[in-house]
């Protein structure tokens, strides 16, 4: 561990290792702080008394007091910000939108694209020397006159510029992804803040102006944000796996292990620390640093690391966890989020685009080859001509035009916009959620909530307001049902209850006046201790000065609350050497422990099981029942000598005292009753998994609408559940389970473990006619596991812990269940709009490719030429998105039930609009194609020469195609056969621009477009009657919805989801790199055309091999070798500069697909 400190002080700026080598104004520098933070357990206690003397020794070099803490001088946190660095981990430097632009060029059918139009611009600069048209034959048609063929470059260049104007959108969405993504990230980093002790005050300040000197308050739920030493610890337990993969939870205390390190997980306890490292010069830091994530140096050091690959290899030292165990690939894993299964919807995509994909090179591939045949017998065997030098360069402008015209196909095929769909769609809801309340951390999370079946939801704080008050209690044998008065208490019952209260909470949970004059007093902290210590205030005490007396550091040990023990004791030292426990927590849990009560007198009397029974029954269940959460306080003296054996719990915690039992009520939130009612219509169950008495839940579920009378549920306690689903092996059968939970309502009394094998449970049934779609909520550490396990995990934005946010996938930042509703509203309208835009884009992929393909094979030329076809794969892909993806969400969606995890993308009435439409619109263009010259009188624009004028024959079959297509987009944004398709078209502004916008624009690409959009002006009636045909698309969509879909039986649903058995396994090994959801989204469709080109290329090589008569082998030599480089590389994790053993190495990969792409894009093309 030692050399660690030199490997990675390369990676500081040079001003900070100036400063770092000397100490400034304090008494240890920078690099003694660092290395001392390299130690572990009593090897670090042991170095603290050698070099500090103590921690009193240690604060004086530092310049801050254990009790105060730092002044908080302006001056002084600048200063130790310049010596000891920002706690700030520097982001990777975005890609710059030249970067972005590069990439964009790097698409494969672009790519295509263009090369097919630099030789068709360089063609049309050759003249070839003599008469070319009587040699050549007549397939180069009438030869157009001189200044005709002059413009046969514009063509050429119309392909180019409009595949510029592909590659500038398609920078500029990635851009603003980006920016978004960067946007949300610092929202969720700003809003991090924590306790630290400023001036003697406890104030909360944002993460990053914690400086080193500071003391930080821990507690139970932290994630720390800067490393330090412990000061003084109550029973802390620190998960340390993100650092060092050890899963156990490490025990904190200042005299044997004081090391807390940045990034690591408080489970249990609190205490507080001083800070000695933050930002790059933590263990967190030093790691991120290592990994690239810190340094602009890396890139400088790029060169350097690719001849040194041994060298990286030593550089991850620090990931080895002090015991020797090996971090390494857990912490390569640590930069990307835990992998999830792909959600829902990206599973039914990438299969729907693989499947669209195959159809369209096979369309394309089918096309340039008939065209080719047609053109090679036409010319060389029906005219019986030559092939002759000279007219080389005119046949090939003319395989140079059918292969545009096959490359053309390929890209109206390609859904290319379907990424494009998803990504704005999903942007554009993950912004309007923020405003609803949620903040989404993993985009998918936005659409799979629409899928949700269940939600498992906590009860204190999301369904109930969090806001505790006491208001019944049980003192002295007396059940009083509001406050009592202070002095109907026996005086040492109330003193002994003010102490219990004030002195066995933790200290940061306070009650601070108003903000404003007509408000409740404010809660700090934990809600029920603030409920507890209101109970104080009502009874004319003040539990400050109580604490003054005992301050947090001579409390003498302290059992802190966790979900096992469900009880938290303080013990504290009496002035004459005794001990004195006191000890709160769930009243049936305590009272168990109890052989005493407090009489009427203040007097301890027997409390045998019999009277226990009895106040179970008059007192706690009627509590209960009224939904109140009941507390049990009691306390325990013991003798100062022999002192107890404190470790030893079980014997600590028995025969108590009772002093009080209270009733404490949490409302419930007046908006929840209706967004369960909502919940419940919209097909979603909604359970209550809660820590609380089973009487209590139920009493709140009935009041939620969870339970209904006359239902037929069950509510279980956690002990209950565990035995029902368990086998005699104590194993966890799904068979058991599957028995329970389609009834069970309310679980109660539940540990975390009870909850994540509810969740396991729930998303692992085959039970029923469809697969479980979980969301679960949490705002505990301990709700981490089931959090993660759910396909969406809420947790709590005011009461959640950090560890429970790190493990969620949206945070609720109001705390409220009714913002849950919204979540799958936002999900539910994610999916339609992908569905609206998919029905909308297969119905001109459809048209336009038949158009194209039969077109081609019968007049050897497309009807809709290169540039048009991208023109109309602009509106549809990038507009078309638009215009569908930000469709605003309404009430309506909550009608329907979920679609579940099973349900194809493509349901059988949207397969019947397609074809609905697809035949409108393929009879329109084929009518005007085959009689369009008759119908309007015109010239036939069928079987022009090569570089013949536009004709008004095929500008008005183009111009009817895309009014076509813009009245078809209205159709589209209703996909359950609405017949209004108008309805709130009003309420999307985006929607309404670009359908107008587009129609501007078609008018002036018609009238002044000219040659190189292939079109000529048309008059007023050809335009009128284009319009009537486009507005026909409404009239025909009202006859198809008219059809009943149950009587179409042929109709097929396609875009299923993945199924398990399809995914390959790679994808299944927890281990592989979990990749950037939207980068794959976006190279999805790329990989597809580098595996067919890879095909083709490897048998073209075959055939030259076997030709030249070489060996076979070196022909398959290079396809295995892609193969293993793209395999290579899904391997590889979050280190930025890999070393790969190929010539084309990458340097940075930012994804598995994306670094498979740069090979195969390499290698794939001719």
């Amino acid at each position: 561990m030692g050399d660690m400190t030199n490997s990675a002080v390369d990676f500081y700026p040079k001003n900070q290792r100036r400063e770092s080598n000397h100490a400034g104004d304090f008494g240890c520098s920078l690099n003694e702080l660092r290395s001392l933070m390299e130690l572990r357990g009593s090897e670090a206690v042991q170095k603290i008394q050698d070099t500090y003397g103590d921690m009193n020794g240690f604060c004086r070099r530092l310049k801050t007091s254990l009790t105060e803490g730092l002044a908080g001088n302006p001056a002084d946190l600048e200063n130790r910000r310049q010596i000891f660095g920002r706690n700030f981990i520097p982001p990777k430097k975005p890609k710059t939108f030249l970067q972005l632009i590069w990439e964009a060029l790097q698409d494969v059918t672009l790519i295509i694209l263009e090369l097919a139009a630099i030789i068709s611009l360089g063609l049309s600069f050759y003249q070839p020397p003599g008469e070319r048209s009587e040699m050549c034959g007549s397939a180069a048609g009438g030869v157009e006159d001189e200044g005709e063929s002059e413009a046969g470059w514009i063509e050429g260049a119309a392909i180019l510029l409009s595949v510029i104007c592909v590659v500038f959108v398609t920078a500029f969405n990635d851009w603003s992804k980006e920016k978004q993504f960067r946007g949300l990230q610092s929202r969720i980093e700003q809003e991090q803040k924590f306790a630290v002790v400023r001036g003697g005050q406890v104030i909360q300040i944002p993460v990053s102006e914690i400086v080193t000197g500071d003391i930080a308050q821990v507690k139970y739920g932290d994630l720390l944000p800067a490393d330090g030493i412990l000061i003084q610890g109550n029973d802390l337990k620190i998960d340390e796996s993100s650092l060092t993969g050890e899963s156990d939870h490490v025990r904190k205390s200042a005299d044997k292990d004081p090391m807390l390190l940045s990034g690591t997980h408080v489970m249990e306890g609190s205490g507080k620390m001083l800070v000695t490292a933050v930002g790059v010069n933590s263990q967190t830091g030093i790691i991120f640093t290592l990994l690239g994530a810190g340094g602009e140096e890396e890139e400088k050091k790029d060169k350097k690391a690719k001849k040194q690959d041994g060298a990286a290899a030593m550089e991850m030292q620090p990931l080895k966890s002090a015991e020797g165990g090996d971090g390494d690939d857990k912490e390569k894993r640590k930069g990307g989020a835990p992998k999830k299964e792909k959600s829902v919807l990206q599973g039914k995509l990438t299969k729907l685009a693989v499947q669209i994909g195959k159809a369209g090179l096979v369309m394309s591939a089918i096309t340039v080859i008939i065209l080719v045949l047609y053109f090679a017998i036409d010319t060389f065997v029906i005219q019986k001509r030559q092939w002759l030098p000279e007219c080389t360069p005119v046949y090939i402008q003319f395989f140079v035009k059918f292969f545009i015209i096959g490359v053309t196909v390929l890209v109206v095929a390609v859904p290319e916009g379907l990424p494009l769909a998803v990504t704005i769609s999903l942007a554009y809801s993950v912004k309007k959620m923020m405003k609803d309340n949620n903040l989404v951390r993993h985009l998918d999370a936005c659409e799979t909530m629409g899928n949700a079946t269940a939600i498992c939801s906590d009860k204190t704080g999301t369904l109930t307001t969090n806001r505790m008050t006491v208001v019944q209690a049980y003192v002295g044998d007396v059940h009083y049902k509001e406050v009592p008065d202070p002095d109907a208490l026996p005086s040492k019952t109330l003193d002994m209850l003010v102490n219990a209260i004030s002195l066995n909470s933790a200290y940061t949970s306070k009650i601070l006046p108003p903000e404003k004059e007509v408000a409740l007093p404010r809660q700090v902290g934990n809600k029920t201790e603030c409920g507890l210590l209101g109970l104080v205030l009502d009874l004319k005490r003040d539990y400050q000065t109580v604490r003054d007396q005992t301050p947090e550091e001579k409390l003498y040990k302290v059992y802190t609350f966790n979900s096992e023990r469900k009880s938290m004791s303080t013990v504290i030292k009496m002035q004459d050497g005794s001990f004195r426990m006191y000890s709160k927590g769930a009243s049936e849990i305590v009272l168990k422990k109890c052989s005493n009560i407090l009489n009427a007198a203040g007097e301890a009397r027997v409390f045998r099981p019999r009277d226990r029974d009895e106040m179970v029954k008059k007192v706690i269940e009627p509590m209960a029942c009224d939904g109140l959460r009941t507390i049990c306080i009691a306390f325990r003296d013991f003798p100062g000598s022999p002192e107890p054996d404190w470790e030893n719990e079980n014997d600590i915690l028995m025969d108590l005292t009772c002093i009080a039992v209270v009733g404490i009520e949490d409302p419930v939130r007046p908006e929840v009753p209706e967004a369960i009612r909502k919940c419940q219509r919209a097909g979603i169950t909604v359970r209550m998994v809660t820590g609380d008495n089973i009487n209590t839940a139920r009493a709140i579920a009935i009041k939620c609408g969870i339970i209904n009378p006359g239902e037929d549920f069950i509510c279980l306690e956690g002990k209950d559940f565990n035995r029902r689903i368990r086998n005699e092996k104590g194993e966890v059968e799904q068979e058991r389970i599957d028995k329970i939970w389609p009834k069970l309502r309310v679980l109660a009394r539940s540990s975390p473990t009870d909850k994540h094998t509810l969740v396991k449970g729930i998303i692992d049934s085959l039970h029923g006619e469809r697969r479980q779609v979980v969301a679960v909520t949490g705002d505990g550490t301990n709700d981490g596991p089931a959090l993660k396990k759910a396909d969406v995990g809420f947790a709590m934005g005011i009461a959640g812990t950090d560890v429970a946010k790190e493990a969620s996938d949206i945070i609720l930042t109001d705390d409220n269940f009714s913002s849950i509703v919204k979540a799958v509203m936002w999900g539910r309208n994610v999916y339609d709009s992908i569905s609206k835009f998919l029905q909308f884009q297969l119905t001109v992929n459809v048209v336009a490719v038949i158009v194209a393909f039969t077109g081609a094979c019968i007049t050897q030329d497309s009807p809709l030429k290169a540039v048009q076809m991208l023109w109309v794969n602009l509106i549809m892909d990038t507009f078309a998105s638009l215009a569908l993806a930000t469709e605003p969400p309404t009430e309506a969606l909550l009608m329907r039930r979920p679609y579940g995890r099973d349900k194809p993308l493509i349901s059988r009435t949207m397969m019947k609009n397609i074809l609905g439409h697809g035949i409108y619109q393929l009879t329109v263009i084929f009518t005007l194609l085959f009689a369009g010259e008759t119908i309007f009188n015109i010239d036939s624009g069928r079987n022009a020469p090569l570089h013949a004028p536009p004709s008004e024959h095929y500008t008005i079959i183009f111009n009817t195609f895309v009014l076509m297509q813009l009245f078809n987009e209205i159709n589209a944004r209703k996909i359950h056969g609405e017949k209004n398709v108008f309805d709130g078209i009003f309420r999307n502004p985006i929607f309404c621009s670009i359908v107008f916008g587009t129609f501007g624009i078609q008018i002036l690409i018609i009238q002044f477009g000219g040659k190189p959009f292939n079109c000529i002006p048309l008059q007023i009636d050809q335009w009128l009657w284009c319009i009537v045909l486009g507005v026909g698309e409404l009239l025909w969509g009202q006859v198809i919805s008219s059809i009943p879909t149950n009587r179409l039986k042929f109709l097929k649903e396609a875009g299923h989801g993945t199924q398990k058995d399809d995914i390959p396994e790679e994808e299944l090994n927890e281990d592989a790199e979990e990749i950037d959801h939207a980068e794959r989204e976006l190279r999805r469709g790329q990989i597809l055309w580098f595996r067919g080109l890879n095909r083709i290329q490897t048998q073209i090589e075959v055939v030259n091999t076997f030709k030249s008569g070489t060996s076979f082998q070196g022909a398959l030599r290079r396809q295995s070798s892609v193969t293993s480089q793209n395999q290579d590389v899904t391997n590889i994790s979050s280190p930025t500069h890999v070393s790969l053993s190929t010539p084309n190495a990458l340097s940075s990969p930012t994804s598995a697909s994306a670094a498979s792409a740069g090979h195969s894009r390499r290698e794939g093309i001719p």
